[in-house]
């Protein structure tokens, strides 16, 4: 091969023999590890009389276990990296733990052991026993104080004696056991002083402890095995779905339509198969929830109701869920008879109400105050509800008692009420009271809906009762007009008394003051005559 711009000097021959001569090998081999070694010095920082040394000692070992140069190289590489990654991981546990009493160690993570001497004969001498080590905290200082007494109950220390019952040794030994509280209890970090307490004090916590800890446990076992959970579906509730799917009386439960703070509303299908004759083809289920005390409240609105005065007296809360779900179903049964709108009652199970679906294509019907409505259906909807006040006080003889925006369905351009668990009748003590404040609710609604030609709540109330609200003489007389007459009239031996007859003799008797406005009551009396 010739160049034009330099003459190129021919290679030297070489001889076979040479090649295949060990001592070149070995030289040529030599050559190569000083090399390598010169550049890992210069890589690791390392004296040249240490990298040499070390290459010398790899280099014997690799001669003598017939290991080539580069399986060397490899493991030094792999010791220098294994050295750096257990730096980072020091580097990384000390700021993790900081200053921070309880620390933590990542040495299970370590690439190399910290003690690299395992064959060393004197192993015990260099691992410190754990039991000699310097105390974890105070409280182990405390506790080997405390075990330095003898069972003759005292000791002497500088010339004083210090017994079992000493208040400072007995403060720090309750301070001990309070920090082995359950996890639950927040004890804090009482290490880092001199904590100390007294008995009463440690006693006060101690059935504190016991307290929240029974019920807490108490609480579970009542939210699991007893009363209804935030969705009201507990263990015995969807029991009684599941006989209600088996009796084909639901072919399924699609999902929540609603949760309030009493009950939770259900879709649900009802099965076309029943066999005791045709349902709705969408229907609601209500679950009364039983976790409230709430409830113990509304005894109010039974304790004067004759349909359950029988029922009344010390219950657990889930037996008086039963009774307000009871009354909820009479009251829808007696507002479907006199014609007013409401869903139609299917099946009762304990706290379960079954009826029927106000909506279309599992879609329900908005309540009152999220329907969008114009001018004319407001002014509608304003006179269906006054309309249906009346008739549920004259025909169905009850009072919603909560009636609002929020207790009224619109669909298909009508009013529907719902929720009238706690409907009373006007016999009630406080029924008027109730009556007036769903006036006052529908006035103010429609009042911010701007309806023309609206009456006040008194007005409302009046036309409604025929009362005057403050008569209360009339009112009195009202309401006994409706008293003993749902469930005393046919019973023999007792004859209800006109109005003007009780208010007579609640007049003889001092009870009610004289007016001018009783005499109007008169003309609405219907005498009964009563054989003697």
């Amino acid at each position: 091969m010739s160049s034009p711009w330099a003459k190129i000097s021919k290679p030297e021959p070489i001889n076979l023999d040479d090649i295949m001569s060990e001592e070149v090998a070995k030289d040529l081999q030599a050559k190569e590890e000083e090399k390598y070694a010169k550049f890992l010095c210069s890589v690791t920082g390392t004296s040249d009389n240490t990298i040499d040394q070390e290459l010398l000692d790899e280099i014997a070992a690799s001669e003598s276990a017939d290991i080539n140069s580069d399986a060397v190289i490899a493991m030094m590489l792999q010791k220098q990296f294994d050295k750096e990654y257990d730096d980072m991981l020091k580097r990384t546990e000390d700021k993790f733990n900081g200053s921070s009493k309880v620390s933590i160690s990542f040495s299970n993570y370590r690439r190399a052991p910290q003690n690299t001497d395992f064959d060393s004969d004197s192993e015990e001498d260099e691992f410190e026993d754990i039991m000699d080590r310097k105390d974890w905290d105070r409280f182990d200082t405390m506790q080997r104080e405390l075990k330095a007494i003898p069972q003759c109950g005292y000791t002497m220390k500088d010339g004083n004696m210090i017994t079992k019952h000493d208040i400072t040794l007995n403060s720090r030994k309750n301070a001990c056991k309070f920090m082995s509280f359950p996890p639950e209890f927040h004890t804090g970090d009482g290490a880092g002083f001199d904590l100390q307490l007294s008995n009463k004090v440690f006693n006060s916590l101690k059935m504190h402890s016991k307290h929240e800890q029974n019920r807490r446990h108490k609480m579970h076992d009542k939210k699991e095995d007893q009363a209804t959970a935030e969705f009201g579906v507990d263990e015995s509730t969807r029991l009684h779905l599941y006989k209600m799917i088996n009796k084909k009386l639901l072919e399924r439960v699609n999902g929540v339509i609603s949760i309030g703070k009493e009950a939770v509303i259900l879709h649900a299908d009802s099965d076309p198969s029943y066999p005791e004759g045709p349902l709705p083809k969408e229907c609601v289920i209500k679950i009364f929830k039983t976790t409230l005390a709430e409830f113990k409240q509304r005894e109010k609105y039974i304790r004067d109701d004759y349909r359950f005065k029988d029922k009344i007296g010390k219950q657990k809360i889930r037996r008086t869920i039963h009774l307000w779900a009871e009354k909820e179903m009479h009251n829808l049964m007696r507002l479907k008879k006199a014609g007013i709108s409401c869903p139609e009652v299917v099946c009762l199970k304990k706290h379960i109400l079954v009826m029927s679906f106000i909506g279309d294509e599992h879609r329900p019907a908005p309540k009152l105050k999220d329907a969008i409505l114009d001018d004319a259906d407001c002014i509608l909807a304003y006179d269906q509800v006054v309309e249906t006040m009346k008739t549920l006080y004259d025909k169905a003889n009850l009072i919603h008692a909560d009636l609002s925006e929020y207790n009224i369905l619109w669909h298909n351009e009508r009013c529907y009420f719902i929720d009238v668990s706690q409907s009373t009748e006007p016999s009630h003590n406080d029924a008027f009271h109730f009556l007036m404040r769903d006036c006052e609710n529908i006035t103010n609604f429609f009042t911010r809906k701007n309806v023309p030609n609206m009456k006040t709540a008194r007005e409302l109330f009046t036309e409604i009762t025929g009362c005057d609200f403050n008569d209360r003489v009339a009112l009195e007389v009202l309401r006994d007009s409706f008293k003993m007459k749902p469930h005393l009239v046919g019973k023999p031996g007792m004859e209800p008394l006109d109005s003007f007859e009780a208010t007579w003799q609640k007049m003889k008797a001092g009870e009610l003051p004289m007016a001018t406005n009783i005499i109007n009551e008169v003309e609405n009396i219907n005498f009964v005559d009563v054989p003697a």
